[in-house]
C-alpha cells in the first residue's frame, strides 16, 4: 500500500470518496448486476495452505534477492515468473505487459480466463512488488498470494462464465500506484464493469476494511463477512491499485486489514487484537517477512471473500457444470539432505461433474533428483504418495509443481523442497530425516516399521545428527522375545552422537530421544 500524508479522512472526505466511488462506468461498460441473495454454485473454499505456499516462495525469492521484491530488482523479475507459470500452467491466457514507467520498466501480469461476455468484464488486482526494505510479505505478498489462489480455485473448478474476468499482478505500486496506472492510461477500462482491488490482507493486529461500504460491488465481498460473523468498516487509510481505475470511471471496491494507523478500543472489541497497536506493526520494514508478519485467519478470510465474488459476479450459477477437479499437495514443504528423500500425498477432489482419470507429473526439481508419484494416475477423488529421492543435489530451496492432468484441463500445486547440505551423517548408507518436538520426546527408527533384521552377524553404526543448542541421544535396541533391551548407547551432552556395536544376526532399532530441547535431526546407520 503507498502511503500519503493524510492518514485519515473526516466525515466530509469520507463523503466525497463514497461519491466517487459510485461514479458510473463509462457508457461501453455493463453496469454491476445487483448481488443475488444466494448462488447456486456455491463459492469454493480457497485452500489457504496453498495460500501459504506462494507466501512461502515469495519470502523465499526475495531471501535470494538481496531480502527485497521492488520494483526494479531481481526480486520482482523472479516473483512476476513465478505467478505467470502458475497461471500459464492452469490455462489462463496471461500477457507481460511491461510497464515503460516503471522502475526497469517491470511488468505488470495479466491473466484472462476464458469465457464470459467480454464487454462486462470483472477485474481483480494485487501489487506484487515490496517496498525496497524488506520482502513486502503483507504488503503485498499477501494480496497476490490470496488472488493467485483464488485464480487457480476458480481454473480448478471451471464453472460456466456469464462475465469475463481479468486478474491483474501490478508493477511498482510503491512508487506511486505506477502499474496499475500505466494500464489504464495504455489499455484502457473499455468493457470493465468492476474492478476489485486487494492490499495487505493478512495484518498481524487485522481489522476488516472495504472501500464504499454499502455498494452493490463491495457487496459481492462483505457477504462472506457477513455469513461468518465479522464486523466490517470504511477504508480511511490510502492509497492502492483502485485509484486509477475509479477516476476512470469504473465501479471499484478495496479490501484491506490495515496497514500503519492503530486499533482502537472498540475494534478490539469487534475483532480481537490489541489497541493502541499498528495493524501491520512491520509496514513498509525489513521484518515484513514471512512468516512472522501474516495472520493466516485473515488472509484465509480475505482468499474466500475473493472467491465468493467472483462467484457472485462473473459465474453462471444456472445449469450443470462442467466436470472439474482439484489438487493439493500435503504437507507443502519439507527438507531432505543429499541421499535422503522425502514424501508428500498429492490428492485430488471432484469438485463438478463426473470423476476423471488424473495422471500427475512434475517440474522445478532439483538436479540429481527423481520424483515419483504412486500410482502415477488415479480417479479424481483418490490420492497418490510422491517421492523425491535426492542423489548428489545442490543445497536450495525448489518450488516443484505437481500437476493433475484429467480431460478437464491441468491443475497443479506446489510443493517446496529445502534440500540442506550433507551433515555429520553424509557417509553413512541409511540416512533419514525427522524432528524431535520437545523434551522427553521419543522417535524409533528407521521408518516406515520403526526397527530393521539383520541376517548375518556384523557390526552395527549409527549417527545421530541433531540441531544447535540441543541435548539429543540415541540408542540401539535389540529385539529379545517380546523386549527391546538396549545394546548400545551414546548419551553425550550435544546434538550429535555415534555409537557402534558388533552383534549377531536380529531384529534392531534406533531409538532417538530428546534429553532436552527440541528440532529436526538427521539419522544415519550402517548395518551388516
Amino acid at each position: 500500500m503507498t502511503p500519503r500524508s493524510i492518514r485519515a479522512v473526516g466525515a466530509l472526505a469520507a463523503a466525497l470518496l463514497t461519491a466517487a466511488l459510485l461514479t458510473p462506468a463509462p457508457a461501453q461498460a455493463a453496469p454491476v448486476e445487483a448481488v443475488t441473495a444466494a448462488v447456486a454454485l456455491a463459492p469454493p473454499d480457497v485452500n489457504v495452505e496453498n495460500t501459504k505456499a506462494h507466501l512461502q516462495q515469495f519470502q523465499t525469492i526475495a531471501t535470494n534477492n538481496g531480502g527485497t521484491r521492488a520494483s526494479g530488482t531481481n526480486g520482482y523479475d523472479a516473483s512476476a515468473a513465478y505467478v505467470q507459470q502458475k497461471l500459464t500452467a492452469a490455462g489462463f491466457s496471461v500477457t507481460l505487459q511491461p510497464c515503460t514507467s516503471c522502475n526497469g520498466s517491470d511488468p505488470n501480469v495479466i491473466a484472462d480466463w476464458p469465457g464470459g461476455a467480454a464487454n462486462s468484464t470483472v477485474m481483480l488486482g494485487a501489487h506484487l512488488d515490496s517496498v525496497r526494505a524488506g520482502a513486502g510479505i503483507n504488503d503485498n505478498g499477501s494480496g497476490s498470494a490470496a488472488l493467485l489462489e483464488a485464480a487457480l480455485t476458480l481454473a480448478s473448478r471451471n464453472p460456466t462464465m456469464l462475465k469475463h474476468v481479468r486478474f491483474a499482478w501490478w508493477a511498482d505500486e510503491e512508487s506511486g500506484l505506477r502499474g496499475s496506472q500505466f494500464y489504464v492510461s495504455r489499455s484502457g477500462t473499455a468493457g470493465i464493469s468492476a474492478y476489485l482491488n486487494f492490499d495487505m490482507v493478512g495484518s498481524t493486529n487485522a481489522g476488516y476494511f472495504l472501500t464504499n461500504l454499502n455498494s452493490t460491488l463491495t457487496a459481492s465481498l462483505k457477504g462472506h463477512f457477513d455469513a461468518i460473523g465479522v464486523p466490517t468498516e470504511t477504508m480511511t487509510e490510502c492509497c492502492s491499485d483502485d485509484g486509477p481505475f475509479r477516476n476512470a470511471g469504473v465501479a471499484t471496491t478495496f479490501l484491506s486489514t490495515g496497514a500503519s494507523a492503530r486499533k482502537t478500543a472498540a475494534q478490539v472489541q469487534k475483532w480481537g487484537g490489541t489497541a493502541g497497536v499498528a495493524y501491520d506493526s512491520c509496514y513498509h520494514s525489513s521484518c515484513d517477512r514471512y512468516p512472522g508478519n501474516i495472520n493466516v485467519t485473515a488472509i484465509d478470510r480475505a482468499g474466500d471473500a475473493i472467491a465468493r465474488a467472483i462467484w457472485v459476479l462473473a459465474v453462471d450459477d444456472t445449469g450443470t457444470p462442467p466436470s472439474g477437479f482439484t489438487i493439493a499437495v500435503s504437507p507443502t514443504s519439507g527438507s531432505a539432505q543429499p541421499g535422503t528423500s522425502v514424501q508428500a500425498t498429492v490428492s485430488t477432489q471432484t469438485v463438478s461433474g463426473s470423476p476423471q482419470t488424473v495422471t500427475f507429473s512434475s517440474g522445478g526439481a532439483p538436479a540429481n533428483a527423481t520424483v515419483q508419484f504412486s500410482p502415477s494416475a488415479v480417479t479424481s477423488g483418490g490420492s497418490s504418495q510422491m517421492q523425491i529421492t535426492l542423489g548428489n543435489s545442490p543445497a536450495g530451496t525448489y518450488p516443484i509443481t505437481v500437476t493433475g492432468t484429467g480431460t478437464s484441463g491441468a491443475r497443479t500445486a506446489t510443493y517446496t523442497l529445502t534440500v540442506v547440505s550433507a551433515g555429520a551423517c553424509a557417509n553413512y548408507n541409511n540416512r533419514f530425516n525427522d524432528s524431535l518436538t520437545g523434551t522427553g520426546n521419543t522417535d524409533y527408527m528407521p521408518p516406515p516399521t520403526g526397527s530393521y533384521q539383520t541376517t548375518v552377524s556384523g557390526r552395527h553404526a549409527g549417527c545421530l545428527d541433531g540441531p544447535a543448542g540441543v541435548d539429543f541421544d540415541l540408542y540401539l535396541q535389540k529385539l529379545n522375545g517380546s523386549t527391546w533391551t538396549n545394546v548400545a548407547q551414546s548419551t553425550g551432552s550435544g546434538p550429535d552422537e555415534t555409537l557402534t556395536y558388533d552383534g549377531t544376526a536380529g531384529t534392531y532399532r534406533y531409538r532417538v530421544y530428546a534429553y532436552s530441547g527440541s528440532g529436526a535431526y538427521q539419522l544415519g546407520f550402517n548395518r551388516p
